[in-house]
């Protein structure tokens, strides 16, 4: 048994990072270890975060020690949790890292921790540079990057970006992000349907997560004008009206939602859009999942994405675009299209995917997804502490 901290977001904080941190320290509990998570009692000030609430109103998950001690604008409290944990004296430092804003704080409780001459650091790197550049980015990173002792990434295109930081002395392992598997089991596309209220007879193609220009949602909106405009193909023998697609929004924005809607009244495809832009909780995850015919994944940039496995759990075939590391992880024309992040590209890419039906893609995703587990990230963060590959 190891005794093993995860540093970073959790439980009352919600989102991606923090359901990640949950389901990775069950995992190393569930297989002996001893895990805790050091998350933040200030995570963002208030000014600075987009959305609505940082925090969520689910109940705490079920039988992890949660920590919330970590003021990311506090270098006193740095200094003190720092501090803690050395005398803790854990084997493994696991510590996420996404945003070059947490570099500082996140470098110096590191710095402390290290002087216990025990711990080993293992840094999981979501970005290395960030989608939206901002001064400081660069000296924050190289402060953090530097008291780690080896490196997870999720993608090539992190892995690149770390090693234009980080000596090859460093070791480092790219390891596919896990499925999400605690949202629920697969429920019956009807049965989602009907919970969120939408028709069964209608096509739904998903756009899922906070929304940000990166993400190229007005990509999106754009393909589902030239869509409504000329859609024609056979579905279940039976002709599909070009008003039966509709995209589903669900996500909240993090920028000014008002450009959207003004770009949904100008193209006039009110009608072929459904928005649901509240934060959704992980209970009704598996809804909007299910109800979908496929995930699109339109964005501008990208290192990996959170959705994927997202997808791959519910095996839903997905929709993306030809950046970062997407095509990587969505083998084209079996886990789903890859194409072009400009919205006739997008537009021919969902026409495809109804023509090839979405059982088409079934088989591989179940094949797949088998790849992206738990246990395979736990063995890689143990053998680069152990130095083996």
């Amino acid at each position: 048994m190891q005794k093993i901290i995860i540093i970073g977001p959790a439980h009352p904080l919600r989102g991606g990072l923090a359901t990640f941190d949950q389901r990775l320290a069950k995992e190393f509990n569930d297989n002996g270890d001893d895990c805790s998570i050091y998350s933040f009692s200030l995570q963002y000030p208030s000014f600075l975060f987009p959305g609505k609430t940082q925090y969520s109103n689910e109940p705490p998950p079920k039988d992890l020690k949660i920590f919330s001690v970590i003021n990311s604008i506090n270098p006193l409290n740095w200094i003190k949790i720092g501090n803690r944990i050395r005398k803790e004296r854990p084997d493994i430092v696991v510590v996420r890292y996404w945003l070059p804003l947490m570099g500082p704080a996140l470098g110096t409780i590191l710095k402390k921790v290290r002087k216990n001459k025990h711990t080993k650091v293992v840094c999981i790197a979501d970005n290395i540079i960030p989608h939206e550049h901002r001064p400081g980015d660069s000296a924050f990173t190289k402060y953090f990057l530097k008291r780690c002792d080896a490196f997870i990434t999720m993608s090539e295109k992190v892995m690149n970006d770390l090693r234009k930081f980080v000596p090859k002395e460093k070791p480092a392992k790219l390891v596919q992000h896990p499925l999400y598997d605690n949202f629920g089991n697969i429920i019956p596309k009807p049965e989602a349907r009907e919970k969120l209220k939408i028709n069964n007879e209608e096509l739904i193609i998903l756009f899922f997560g906070f929304i940000r220009e990166y993400k190229g949602l007005d990509i999106l909106l754009d393909a589902m004008k030239i869509l409504k405009e000329d859609f024609k193909f056979q579905i279940s023998s039976k002709e599909a009206s070009r008003t039966n697609l509709k995209l589903l929004v669900a996500g909240e924005f993090y920028e000014d939602e008002k450009p959207y809607l003004e770009q949904i009244n100008r193209l006039g495809i009110n009608d072929n859009v459904i928005l649901r832009n509240d934060f959704i909780p992980d209970s009704e995850v598996k809804y909007y999942l299910c109800a979908a015919d496929a995930v699109v994944q339109p964005y501008r940039n990208a290192t990996q994405s959170g959705v994927t496995p997202l997808a791959y759990y519910f095996e839903k075939p997905m929709i993306v675009t030809n950046v970062g590391g997407l095509p990587s992880l969505v083998p084209n024309e079996k886990a789903g299209l890859v194409t072009e992040p400009t919205a006739q590209s997008i537009a021919n890419a969902i026409l495809r995917f109804y023509q090839l039906g979405e059982n088409y893609f079934l088989p591989h995703l179940r094949s797949e997804k088998q790849k992206y587990s738990w246990g395979n990230l736990v063995t890689a963060i143990k053998n680069l502490v152990n130095n083996e590959t």
